[in-house]
């Protein structure tokens, strides 16, 4: 058994990418809102072929990703990967 040496350093904490998928509805004051609560998705294909489907049933839907180090509060830009209708600016 091959015993591994600490370095005494923390573990380095790679960046991730967030990929999220969210859908939006009017009210009855006719104001954009949330349809659901975002959703994390498991890769930009997935997060696409998503936002198509349901882009039938709502007001707008949107696909971003972002470069994301969550441990640490740390989120890069969003990117838009697909996005139709009425949506919220990326801010």
């Amino acid at each position: 058994m091959k015993l591994q040496r600490s370095t005494d350093q923390p573990p380095v904490v790679k960046p991730t990418t967030l990929i999220v998928l969210a859908a939006f509805e009017r009210d009855d004051e006719g104001e954009l809102r949330p349809a659901l609560e975002a959703q994390q998705m498991p890769s930009e294909h997935a997060a696409v072929a998503r936002a198509k489907l349901m882009s039938r049933s709502y007001a707008g839907v949107i696909a971003w990703k972002r470069p994301a180090r969550p441990d640490e509060g740390e989120f890069g830009e969003p990117e838009v990967l697909f996005s139709v209708g009425d949506v919220p600016d990326m801010e």
